[in-house]
């Protein structure tokens, strides 16, 4: 046979995490407090106009109002960030009609650590949405934009790097969004409310 035996590289270590991400729950912020904090008045704008040009449907709603069980919603996000200003209003529509949900928001300037925690294929991206339980347990991550967003860049191939920010409720492809972080966030309470655990703590 010709030529040396074949090198084996040496698999690569599992990600190990030490951090508790539960705890940067408690030092997040609601929506208007953090745009307070960390955002300027062009930020705000941006932000506002998001917000009121993110409608659900009235199916959406009704599936909203069936949840139940408590969801913390920890998202890493920046002010300045135009794909969190196109995407993270939906998170605060959704709270609004399902108030078990509890949307916060932490800045990934001032938290590097957990910016490093929640790296995405090796890089810093935001938004990312870490869901928890009532008690704390990490349920699911998802970020930094979905599915919908992935294709038309892909079709496009614009290499866009980060997006404007301009929000259009007649979009389709952000309609599509608005519904792919819908299912992320349905999953994840169905999750929590089919949880042995928790079903016995609730007796349901």
């Amino acid at each position: 046979m010709a030529g040396g035996p074949e090198k084996v590289r040496p698999a690569p270590k599992p990600y190990e995490s030490s951090m508790n991400l539960f705890a940067k729950f408690a030092a997040a912020l609601p929506l208007s407090q953090f745009l307070a904090k960390y955002g300027t008045a062009t930020d705000r704008a941006r932000w506002d106009s998001a917000l009121a040009a993110t409608q659900l449907t009235d199916a959406q709603r009704q599936l909203l109002g069936k949840f139940t069980r408590e969801m913390n919603v920890l998202v890493l996000a920046g002010a300045w960030c135009g794909d969190c200003v196109a995407q993270c209003p939906t998170f605060d529509r959704f709270a609004e009609a399902a108030p078990v949900v509890k949307v916060r928001y932490l800045d990934r300037d001032d938290h590097p650590d957990a910016q490093k925690e929640l790296q995405i294929n090796g890089g810093d991206r935001v938004p990312v949405v870490v869901f928890f339980s009532e008690d704390g347990y990490e349920v699911a991550r998802y970020g930094e934009r979905t599915l919908a967003r992935y294709r038309q860049m892909v079709e496009q191939l614009t290499g866009e790097s980060c997006a404007t920010g301009l929000v259009r409720s007649s979009d389709p492809v952000q309609v599509q969004a608005v519904q792919n972080w819908l299912d992320e966030f349905e999953r994840v309470q169905w999750i929590l409310r089919l949880s042995p655990r928790l079903r016995r703590k609730h007796g349901d």
